[in-house]
């Protein structure tokens, strides 16, 4: 039996939202190829809303322009991660569309 190992190419994309030069929000747009499938699927991550605009409606604003954005890429599926102890970006995820469809395992390295 012999493991092998291969690169790939993943492509990022920083969105921001500026306000008299001060970033005010941002969002990451990764998107991945695998062998299993013909597209790519893409992962959210890094929203971010600086805290005196949260509710303001610029957090719905940035992600529905990343899902425009992945779409436009061809990819099959977007996933979006959040902390268990972020229960507004959840209410937020959700109410754009996403569903809660599993869980997140991961190490801290």
């Amino acid at each position: 039996m012999e493991i092998s190992e291969e690169d790939k190419i993943c492509l990022g994309k920083q969105f921001s939202i500026k306000e008299s030069g001060e970033e005010i929000g941002r969002a990451s747009l990764y998107l991945v190829h695998n062998n299993l499938h013909s597209r790519p699927f893409a992962f959210l991550e890094d929203v971010f809303i600086h805290e005196s605009r949260r509710g303001s409606g610029l957090g719905t604003k940035l992600v529905d322009l990343v899902i425009k954005r992945a779409k436009e890429l061809n990819c099959y599926k977007l996933i979006a991660t959040s902390r268990n102890s972020k229960p507004k970006v959840h209410r937020l995820y959700r109410k754009i569309g996403f569903e809660d469809y599993g869980k997140e395992f991961r190490i801290n390295l």
